[in-house]
């Protein structure tokens, strides 16, 4: 979970960033160099998975909805039994309306306490789906733009995103066979067809990120923001 920040609030300035990227973009590997300049990130995958832990309202409303068959013998979440029903059996909707509004919830919690301890602090939200979740006829959570100040995307050529996310997955699964990469990499693409393309977010977008290069040509350009989000937090008011 996030960490959480107990102080007194009063009149504060924030700046509230989401940080967005598709599957590979390397929006992760961004917002830890974020990390490194001083600058909090919260994960919303990571906040979601804690959120789906046994004992959790997210949880128990996750079996309720898709079943006990998404339930493993030891009590936790079958995420591939989970992963197979909402892409493949078209039902990622249902699982995005039950988990995204209590992620975004918490996230709102994590920015409140912050912000109550440090002024002119830059809170930056690390989503995939920042859009997804609030666009469309199913949309989970409307009005996703109210809920930032400044939205960054990390960008990188569909093909290098594939490559980057099947290596990922594969990088745990040593001795793995070519019908097993090939079935990874059908996966990615099914993925990257369910999220808006770039070329829509861009124009969305305050800062685009081309991750496609280097590392130290994509910490020249988050050293470069940083800046500007500290510089643009002084002059936010709430």
């Amino acid at each position: 979970m996030a960490p959480v920040y107990w102080c007194e609030a009063g009149e504060i300035d924030l700046l509230r960033v989401g940080l967005t990227g598709g599957i590979g973009s390397g929006k992760s590997t961004v917002a830890g160099m974020f990390r490194e300049l001083g600058i909090p990130v919260i994960e919303a995958d990571a906040v979601g998975r804690s959120l789906m832990e046994p004992g959790q309202s997210v949880y128990r409303a996750i079996v309720e909805h898709f079943g006990p068959e998404v339930v493993r013998a030891d009590g936790k979440l079958d995420r591939g039994r989970l992963a197979e029903m909402a892409f493949r059996q078209g039902r990622l909707q249902e699982l995005n309306a039950l988990v995204h509004p209590p992620v975004i919830a918490a996230q709102e919690a994590w920015m409140r306490g912050l912000f109550a301890c440090d002024a002119d602090a830059v809170a930056m939200v690390e989503s995939a789906l920042i859009f997804e979740a609030s666009r469309g006829e199913d949309a989970s959570v409307p009005g996703w733009r109210d809920r930032f100040d400044r939205v960054l995307l990390v960008t990188a050529p569909d093909e290098v995103k594939i490559a980057r996310y099947v290596s990922r997955v594969l990088a745990g699964e040593p001795g793995h066979t070519q019908e097993r990469a090939d079935e990874v990499e059908r996966d990615a693409r099914s993925r990257l067809a369910r999220q808006i393309p770039d070329a829509e977010k861009i124009p969305l977008c305050d800062a685009v990120m081309d991750n496609s290069g280097t590392v130290d040509a994509a910490r020249a350009q988050v050293e470069r923001i940083a800046s500007e989000l500290r510089a643009a937090s002084k002059t936010v008011r709430r």
